[in-house]
């Protein structure tokens, strides 16, 4: 494979992002904030609570609804993530154009999703299995296997970072673009891990700052329920807007490891 630099294609995006704000942003409010937003109103209390501290107790009941809900806010998410990505491949489509392709490819993406979770999970549990079983005879090696279990749960998601490039840029099948996607990472994973930590804490330290910043100035305006919506919708828009950098990075670096 081609040599990925991620210097490059934070280049690239940059530029990619001044050209083609227009159409990015408006499909990522709809398709990436909106859901996470309208999610967050739904959590219940106790889930929230369980969220926030989640060793104080055990896990709450989940309502059906919610969890249906749930589920169908990560489809759409996925669904806007692909539009995204066809923007970001394909110069000149349209949006109507990359809506409908991401719409084709979703079930694809989706089958994709749910054999590396069945594959993933596996391993886990086998792992876990065999962890606990070890803990009988020693914490030591017990742990040890706890930690071989994280570890490879996080290889395999970065291995498999370039899948939703892959699919909305090919017309493969489930299995031939779950390989596809593992075969364009392979000798750039600590480049990608670096790259995937550095956009988390970003996206993290900012939208925490805009959450509190906006919130306190909307507490004082207008109480405390007005501090939590309105701080919630600003860490939403600063998430969304490091999304979309991220994504066209991803769509980049995808191309820099396809040209290989």
């Amino acid at each position: 494979m081609a040599a990925v630099s991620i210097g490059k294609a934070w280049e690239e995006a940059v530029a990619f992002v001044a050209r083609e704000a227009s159409l990015l942003f408006p499909v990522a409010l709809l398709f990436l904030a909106l859901p996470g937003l309208i999610l967050q109103e739904m959590t219940p209390p106790q889930l929230a609570e369980w969220m926030a501290n989640p060793q104080r107790t055990g896990l709450p009941d989940i309502p059906p609804g919610f969890a249906l809900a749930m589920l169908l806010g990560v489809v759409i998410i996925w669904f806007g993530s692909l539009t995204l990505f066809a923007l970001a491949l394909r110069p000149g489509i349209s949006v109507g154009e990359a809506l409908r392709l991401g719409f084709a490819r979703l079930p694809v993406l989706l089958g994709t999703a749910l054999l590396a979770m069945f594959l993933i999970g596996g391993l886990m549990l086998a792992a876990i299995l065999v962890a606990v079983l070890a803990s009988l005879v020693s914490e030591s090696v017990g742990a040890i296997l706890g930690a071989f279990v994280g570890g490879a749960t996080i290889f395999a998601s970065v291995r498999l970072m370039l899948l939703n490039p892959a699919v909305i840029d090919g017309n493969q099948g489930v299995v031939p673009s779950l390989r596809h996607a593992w075969a364009l990472t392979r000798g750039c994973f600590w480049r990608l891990l670096g790259f995937i930590i550095l956009i988390t804490l970003l996206s993290g330290i900012a939208s925490m700052a805009a959450q509190t910043i906006f919130g306190a100035l909307a507490g004082l305006a207008a109480g405390p329920e007005a501090a939590r919506l309105v701080g919630g919708v600003a860490s939403a828009a600063v998430s969304t807007v490091i999304q979309v950098y991220m994504l066209v990075m991803l769509a980049r670096i995808y191309r820099q490891a396809a040209a290989g």
